[in-house]
C-alpha cells in the first residue's frame, strides 16, 4: 500500500528529474566585503598545505606529462576552493567573455557532493590565481563572485557517469584583483568553441598533485607547485560494458593526476603566444589497450585524461549565462 506521504516523496522526486537541464548562476562572494574574507581565509599556510611534498625523483617528462617551460600561459590558472568542510584546488582558464571576468573549469570544482554522491552543495572560498607557480600570484588573486552549473549536474550522485559526465563543466564570474583589474584585463583570455570534432592534437594543461607514474610522482609539476601540460591527438572515450560513460569524452595520453580537473583542452595552441581555443576540460580518467579498446584500470593499459567536449547544447548556455552576469 502507497502512503499518502510516500506518494508525496514520490511526486517531488519525480518533479525534480523533470526539471529540464540549464543553467543555475549560485550567488558566491558577491560583495566586496565578502570577497576580501575569501582573500583572508587563503593563508600562506593553507595554500602550502595544499602543495605536496617533494621528491627525489630524477626530471622525466614526455608528451603524456611534462612541466611547462616559461613564459607559463598566463590565463590558466590554479582553482582554490573548501568543498564539504575539506580545502581542495582544481584548475581553470580565462575564457573570453563581456564582462571580462569568466574562467571556466570542471563542474565539480565549482558545485560537488560528498564522497557518497549526497549532499549536493556550492564550493565556498573559491579562489583563482592566474599563473600560479611555486606559491606565488604574478596577476594577483581573484574571488569567485558567481558560479553557473548545469541543473543536470546539481543532481550527480557520482554514480552514474553515462548521464551525469556530460555535464561536468562550469564557469565562474570574478571579482576584482587586489588592484581592482578585472581578470581578462590582467592577463588575457583565451578563446573557447563549441561542437569543435573531438579527434585532433590538443594541449591540455593542469595543476596536478599527483602523477598516475610512480618516476614523476613528487616532481614540482605533480605536487600542486607547477603547471603541466600533455599534448597529443585526442581520443574518445566511451567507458567499458561494466561501467559505460557519456558519449563525448574526449582527452589524449596524460599522467596527470588529482588537481588537473578543470583544465583546459586546447585546439590550435601556440605555445609562442600561449594561446588557443578551449574546446572541453579535464574531469576523469580513461584506459586504453594497446589495440586501441578501451580496458579496466589495469597493467598495460594506456591512461588518458579526458572530460567532455564542449557543446552548444551544454555548454553555450552556461558559457552566456557567465559572460553576462
Amino acid at each position: 500500500m502507497i502512503t499518502p506521504l510516500a506518494a508525496g516523496l514520490a511526486g517531488l522526486v519525480a518533479g525534480l528529474l523533470a526539471v529540464p537541464a540549464g543553467p543555475v548562476q549560485q550567488p558566491l562572494a558577491s560583495s566586496a566585503a565578502e570577497q576580501q574574507a575569501v582573500f583572508a581565509y587563503w593563508t600562506p599556510q593553507r595554500l602550502a598545505a595544499l602543495t605536496e611534498p617533494s621528491s627525489q625523483n630524477p626530471p622525466k617528462s614526455g608528451p603524456d606529462g611534462a612541466p611547462w617551460p616559461d613564459p607559463l600561459p598566463k590565463t590558466v590558472g590554479r582553482l582554490f576552493y573548501t568543498d564539504h568542510g575539506e580545502d581542495a584546488s582544481c584548475t581553470a582558464t580565462v575564457v573570453r567573455s563581456k564582462n571580462r571576468s569568466t574562467i571556466v573549469t570542471a563542474g565539480h570544482c565549482v558545485n560537488d557532493t560528498d564522497l557518497l554522491g549526497e549532499h549536493n552543495a556550492w564550493n565556498a572560498h573559491v579562489m583563482f590565481v592566474p599563473g600560479y607557480h611555486d606559491g606565488q600570484a604574478p596577476y594577483g588573486k581573484f574571488a569567485a563572485r558567481i558560479g553557473v552549473a548545469d541543473r543536470t549536474w546539481l543532481a550527480n550522485d557520482q554514480q552514474n557517469a553515462r548521464k551525469f559526465d556530460t555535464y561536468d563543466q562550469a564557469f565562474a564570474v570574478l571579482g576584482p584583483n587586489e588592484s581592482g583589474q578585472l581578470v581578462q584585463d590582467a592577463v588575457g583570455a583565451q578563446q573557447i568553441g563549441f561542437d569543435r570534432p573531438g579527434a585532433a592534437k590538443v594541449t591540455q594543461f593542469g595543476y596536478p598533485r599527483a602523477a598516475s607514474d610512480p618516476a614523476r610522482e613528487g616532481l614540482p609539476e605533480y605536487t600542486g607547485a607547477r603547471l603541466a601540460y600533455c599534448t597529443g591527438t585526442a581520443r574518445q572515450w566511451t567507458g567499458t560494458a561494466t561501467y559505460p560513460d557519456s558519449p563525448d569524452q574526449w582527452g589524449t595520453e596524460c599522467v596527470m593526476g588529482g588537481g588537473s580537473s578543470g583544465g583546459p583542452r586546447l585546439r590550435d595552441f601556440n605555445p609562442a603566444t600561449g594561446l588557443g581555443t578551449v574546446v572541453g576540460d579535464n574531469t576523469h580518467a580513461g584506459f586504453f589497450a594497446a589495440d586501441g579498446k578501451p580496458c579496466e584500470r589495469d597493467a598495460g593499459c594506456a591512461r588518458y585524461l579526458v572530460g567532455p567536449q564542449f557543446s552548444g547544447k551544454v555548454t553555450k548556455p552556461l558559457y552566456e549565462a557567465a559572460q553576462t552576469s
